[in-house]
């Protein structure tokens, strides 16, 4: 049991690579509009499954390579999921008794808040404008849900990661 443990953080960490890797990834110019937030559904995850793991400061520094991978402001992805996981983390019992689709909805709604917090927090430190259109990814988000969901719990059980 005790030799699962670093396994357990290895595949965990290993999940969020494949996060940023997918957040990466460029999508055609229409289809833009519709990437979903690979990087905060699998956190959402790890603190529902794990929040004695994957917790608020993980998420900020998740927030913090998002800001930089993609060369935005520093801090603003950080803060917008440090918040929602925060959020998740103390109702993480509340959102473990819902059903799939309750989850789906409620992390749409913490997704769609995300969007709002990301506008905000560029809009204190530059000059832009909001574009309801991102809002096209909260939909996404609602729908991969379930799919990740199972996935991710699906290896966890499988490796045992505890």
């Amino acid at each position: 049991m005790a030799n699962s443990r670093p396994n357990g953080r290895l595949l965990i960490w290993l999940s969020f690579i494949v996060a940023l890797i997918l957040q990466a990834a460029p999508w055609p110019g229409q289809l833009e509009l519709f990437r979903p937030s690979w990087v905060l559904l699998v956190t959402f995850y790890w603190v529902l499954a794990l929040p004695h793991r994957v917790n608020v400061g993980t998420a900020l520094a998740l927030g913090l390579l998002w800001d930089l991978m993609l060369g935005s402001t520093l801090g603003v992805r950080g803060l917008m999921m440090s918040v929602l996981c925060y959020i998740v983390a103390l109702n993480f019992q509340v959102m473990r008794n819902l059903s799939l689709w309750q989850q789906a909805m409620l992390v749409a709604l913490l997704s769609l808040g995300g969007k709002l917090i990301e506008f905000w927090a560029e809009y204190l430190v530059s000059v832009i404008t909001f574009e309801p259109q991102r809002l096209w990814a909260v939909l996404l988000n609602f729908l991969l849900w379930p799919w990740l969901f199972l996935l991710l719990r699906r290896m966890r059980r499988k490796f045992s990661i505890r």
